[in-house]
Order: structure tokens, then sequence, then C-alpha cells
């Protein structure tokens, strides 16, 4: 390896120390005091109940770690949004699994409680995976809940998700083992099967001080609402046991008694997996520290597919996006990625790696409609930094090729998988599958940049209106203050383009460690799997 190599390593790896560093104390949640009077009452924490219940050796990836990172400093903080959830495996079957986090408010639920709970249902739903609730809520944080209790993608919603993945014919199954209060308590029974644990598991529309002020009854929360009340005299519960290991047993055998084989089905193609023949830990090395510095995407992918085979589609035309064929832990995937070399055209013309020109475009669209056609799922690789402008690219209908690529993202239905390497800027972000064109999953390196345009030009244009419109005042601007205009508002620019900006945000899904990017996208394949329900494929009308 040279010594470019050795300086991106460094700088990668000094992102993930940061990166884990974050992410241990996030894993505190509430904080050691918080910890030990869950200790106190025989309680496990959020991590510690899903570490109990998934199977052992078996992996579980976590979705959301860093939403409300940063967020919400005036009340406190919202460590990992209020709720630990993820992908695993329980009795051998894969699930999703939700589990609210007592030490963090008393589990209340914040706006981006809602959106993380409402994305896990989400991915549920699409790709037909059981759930499990492990519930230990005080209901809404009431400071906020104007921003979580009455719109379309509110606390509500969780509530309609329950009814229409029950109709789905999806496993729901809800362990009660803290709080369950006011509107949350509809989630265990709109579940199929529900569990309490005694003495610290309770189930109610309303606590025992707000029935005191509502109807002067004096109660308990045991009397009100706990394991025995509801086993034995409502019937709302339908198991009851002495501590949380127990219960957590009993989710383990109703997980192993579901119907079917519980693997994947045969709708995409697999084989056997093999290993990439280059080395996944020189991903670290590979990306360049400086965002602007070329490289070769093929060196990224040979390292996270089998055999490190990669069948490329038009290899030589439309050079700056990458399409070919692949296999990821034996599942056959198209690989739609930013190619960051520079590159020359057929016709002399160079071209900025990175960049989308109107060949890459028309390559793109035709390849993601061919795997659609196949029933192939489509894995998208961002490091892109928008569209070509220019009176050259825009004569030659750079928006018309454009809308044709967004088009096919927008319209395909089988699974897409994103992962954010690098700069994911402008429209690039909707054509190389962002958030908004719903990949089943989306990850994020360390390094992702994701914004609207980069910084520096960002800074530089909303610099120029802030000097026009003090000119046009007639103040006379001083080059020094222009300067601290500008740094001030790149910096301010520099701090939404972070990865921790929209992980926090759930734009991105998690943020993984490069050498992590295989397993993510294995995983994710595997539950894609699950759902049958592959619509026909349509585009609507594509402009030519």
């Amino acid at each position: 390896m040279n010594i470019d190599f050795n300086k991106n390593e460094d700088a990668m790896k000094r992102s993930l120390s940061q990166m884990r560093i974050r992410l241990d104390k996030i894993a505190l949640g509430g904080g050691k005091k918080a910890i030990d009077k869950q200790r106190e009452k025989n309680k496990l924490t959020a991590r510690e109940r899903i570490g109990y219940l998934i199977d052992e050796g078996s992996p579980f990836i976590e979705i959301g770690a860093f939403a409300g990172y940063d967020m919400y400093e005036e009340q406190g903080g919202c460590p990992a949004g209020g709720t630990v959830a993820g992908i695993g495996y329980v009795s051998h079957r894969q699930c999703i699994i939700v589990a609210n986090d007592q030490t963090v408010k008393a589990g209340a639920w914040f706006p981006i409680t809602g959106k993380k709970n409402l994305r896990m249902q989400e991915i549920a739903m699409e790709n037909h995976l059981p759930v499990i609730y492990l519930v230990d809520s005080a209901g809404v944080f009431l400071p906020m809940q104007d921003e979580i209790f009455p719109d379309k993608e509110h606390f509500g919603r969780i509530f309609r998700n329950n009814a229409r993945m029950s109709a789905m014919g999806l496993t729901q199954i809800a362990a009660v083992m803290g709080a369950c209060v006011a509107g949350g308590a509809y989630l265990p029974i709109m579940s199929d099967e529900t569990l309490m644990v005694e003495g610290n598991g309770s189930i109610f529309l309303a606590g025992p001080y707000l029935v005191k002020a509502a109807i002067g009854e004096d109660t308990d929360a045991e009397t009100l609402g706990g394991a025995t009340t509801h086993t034995e005299l409502s019937g709302i519960a339908d198991y009851k046991f002495k501590t949380e290991q127990e219960c957590l047993d009993q989710v383990k055998k109703i997980m192993s008694k579901l119907g079917g084989s519980g693997l994947p089905t045969g709708l995409f193609n697999r084989t056997t997996p093999a290993s990439p023949l280059k080395s996944a830990e020189e991903l670290h090395g590979i990306l360049p520290e400086d965002p602007s510095k070329p490289y070769d995407m093929v060196d990224i992918i040979e390292r996270i597919v089998d055999d490190s085979a990669f069948e490329q589609f038009k290899e030589d035309y439309g050079k700056t996006i990458l399409c070919g064929y692949a296999r990821i832990e034996g599942w056959a995937v198209g690989i739609v990625a930013n190619q960051r070399k520079i590159v020359k055209s057929r016709k002399g013309e160079m071209q900025m790696g990175g960049v989308i020109y109107n060949d890459s475009a028309d390559k793109a669209a035709r390849f993601i409609m061919n795997c659609n056609q196949k029933k192939i799922p489509l894995v998208f690789l961002q490091d892109v930094t928008g569209f070509m402008v220019g009176s050259r690219s825009e004569h030659s209908g750079i928006i018309k090729d454009g809308a044709k690529m967004v088009n096919a993202v927008a319209n395909s239905v089988v699974p897409k998988i994103t992962i954010v390497i690098g700069n994911s800027y402008g429209a690039g972000n909707y054509a190389m599958c962002g958030k908004a064109y719903d990949p089943r999953f989306i990850y994020a390196w360390p390094t992702a940049r994701i914004a609207v345009m980069g910084g520096e030009q960002a800074a530089k244009t909303l610099l120029q209106i802030q000097v026009s419109a003090l000119k046009s005042k007639g103040e006379i601007i001083d080059p020094a203050v222009e300067k601290k205009l500008l740094d001030e508002i790149k910096g301010r620019y520099e701090k939404q383009t972070s990865p921790y900006y929209a992980a926090a945000r759930l734009w991105v899904d998690a943020i993984i460690d490069p050498a992590d990017t295989r397993k993510v996208i294995a995983e994710g394949l595997q539950a894609a799997a699950h759902n049958t329900e592959l619509p026909e494929f349509k585009t609507g009308v594509i402009q030519v």
C-alpha cells in the first residue's frame, strides 16, 4: 500500500473512533444513575433485554442509534430517540425488535421517537417481518405533545400500523416490562399476544394520578392495570411472569412456533455465498481523506461482492456511473455506483468523477429497468456531486435524461439498498435512490455528506445573496468582514451536511463501519426476500 492509502486509512480510523465514542455514550441512555434505578427494580436495560432475546452469535443490525443526536438540548436530550431498535434473529427467525428505553425520560415519546418507531414498522411491512415490542414507556412527552400527537405521521399512526400489519398476517408480540400508558396502551392490545411482568408491567389508559383527578378514585398502578389484573380480571393480557427473563423466554417459544420455515423465498436468485477475494478492511484506506480527490469505485465494489467479481453493463458508455451485476452473500444484485475517476468519453469529452452526465443517466435508467425486468435487487453506492450543469449539458437535455433516471428509480419495484459513501448532493441524491425514493435500507459511512450542494459552493452562494442585500442598502463590505461571514455560513452549512445530522433525523438508518457494508447489505437482502409480493413494474411516461 502507498502513502496516500495510509493517510486515508488513518483519517477513516479517526472517524470510526469518534463514531464509537459517540455510540458508547448513546448506549448509556439516560445515564448510569438511571440504569442503576432500573436494576433496583430488577429490570434490565433495553439493550440488555435485546441481548438476552436474540440468538447467541447472530447478527443484530441496529437501526436509528443516532436518532435524536444533538437534538432536544433544552429537554436534556433524547439518546437513540429513547428507543433501541433493529433487525435480529429470535429462535432463528429474522424479525424487527423495538425496545423502549425507560432510562431516557421514563421512555417517553419525543417527536423523533415516533418517527423511529414508524420507520421500524415500515421496515416490517415492506419486508414482511414479525415484530417484537419490548414495552416500557410513560407515553407521549407532554411538553412536546403538539409535535407528536395529532398529525398523520405522529404517534397515532403506530396503532394504525398495528392494525394494518395484523391484516397483512405479520406476527406482533408485545412484552410489557414497565409502564404502558394512555394511547400507548393500545399497542400491546393490538398485537397478537401480550406478555406482562408482575410488579413492573402495567397497562392503563389513565394512571392513578389522572384517575384521581378525573373521577376522584384512589387506586394504585398494580390494582389499576398490573399483570394480575389484566391476566385474571380484564383478560387483556395473555401471560404473566415473575421475571423479565421468563417473559423473554416465552417470546422465544412463541417465535419458535411461527408457521412456515422462516427462510427467505426463492423470488430472488441466490447461490452459495463466497467471500470477496480482496479484504474489506482495505475499504478504510481507499476513500480519499480529501472528498474532492478522485478514486476508482471499482476498488470499493470488489471488496464488497462475492469473489470480488463485478460484471459491468455498458462498461464503455456513460462511464461516470458504474452499472453491473454481482453477488453479495450469494444474492444476485444489480449495482449502480458513482465512478469518482475522471474519465474520457468516446467523443473525447473529459468527464468529472461523481457527476451524472447525459450518457450515464441514460445508461443507469436502462440498467435499473433491466433489473426490475429480471427481478434482481438493486444496490446503490452514492458518491455524487449532482448532475452536470452548463449550456452544453442543458442543450443536450440533461434534465430530460435525469428525469428518465429518476423515473426508473421512483417506479422500481425490486428491493433497493443504498449506501452513502461520500457526497450525496442535490438531485444526485434523488437519482441515486436517496431517502425520498424508498430504499428498503439506507446506510452511511462516516465520510458521507448529504445536502442540496457542497459546503463551499453553498456558502459562496449564500454569501453573494447576503452581500448583495447589504450593498443594495448602500453598505460597503470590508473584505475581512466578508471572509468572516463566509466562514460562519460555511461552518453552519458543514454541520448540516454531516452524517450525524442526517442520522439524527433518520435520513439514514445508521452510520456504519465501511468494513460492515457487505454484512448490512446481506442482512437487508435476507429481510427483503421474505416479501414475495412484487408489484408489476411500470414507469409511466418517460421523456425521450
